[in-house]
């Protein structure tokens, strides 16, 4: 069962909730460093930023609202359970009383990808639907970071992001791009 079901179902009192094991898909979905042949397509971990606000089902949008804001940003992801993605809060979403709380008025189970999903193919969906940005979490729904559209746009024409050393659960650590505001 995936994580963001289980965590949901935790939440709604249910005992016995069990998960798979990984495996390698898993680490490459996870964006996480492979060798050998078919490596050289760009895919979302090499767009991805890992800044994106998030807050948890139990705090109230006036809080969240106001940090996000803060930050720069128009929305924020909602995670529970180990930084499981169970939640959206758009713009929309924290306009109403700011008691309420975000759990609440989130949108669940936002669409995700996996991290080494193909960028070009991606950004193509993205422009259809059009979809500004897109969550990049592993299989088990763990939150890794977002795709904004016109920052993948830019890398898939070539323009080089600058990059950061990033620590990372269960790595020696890898580069990321520098964030830059939406």
């Amino acid at each position: 069962m995936s994580p963001r079901a289980a965590c949901r179902l935790e939440a709604l009192g249910f005992g016995e909730v069990y998960d798979y094991e990984l495996g390698i898909g898993d680490w490459k979905a996870a964006g996480l460093p492979i060798e050998g042949e078919g490596i050289g397509y760009q895919t979302a971990a090499d767009a991805m930023r890992p800044d994106i606000p998030t807050c948890e089902p139990n705090e109230t949008i006036g809080a969240v609202r106001e940090r996000v804001v803060a930050a720069g940003w128009e929305a924020c992801l909602v995670i529970d359970c180990g930084d499981i993605v169970v939640g959206r809060l758009r713009f929309v979403n924290w306009q109403g009383n700011p008691n309420t709380l975000a759990g609440d008025e989130m949108e669940p189970g936002p669409t995700s990808v996996r991290a080494n999903e193909p960028l070009a193919g991606l950004v193509k969906r993205m422009d259809r639907r059009p979809t500004r940005l897109v969550v990049v979490a592993t299989a088990q729904g763990q939150l890794l970071g977002v795709v904004i559209r016109d920052e993948a746009h830019r890398l898939l024409q070539g323009e080089p992001p600058e990059m950061i050393w990033a620590e990372c659960d269960g790595c020696p650590g890898r580069w990321e791009a520098v964030p830059t505001r939406p």
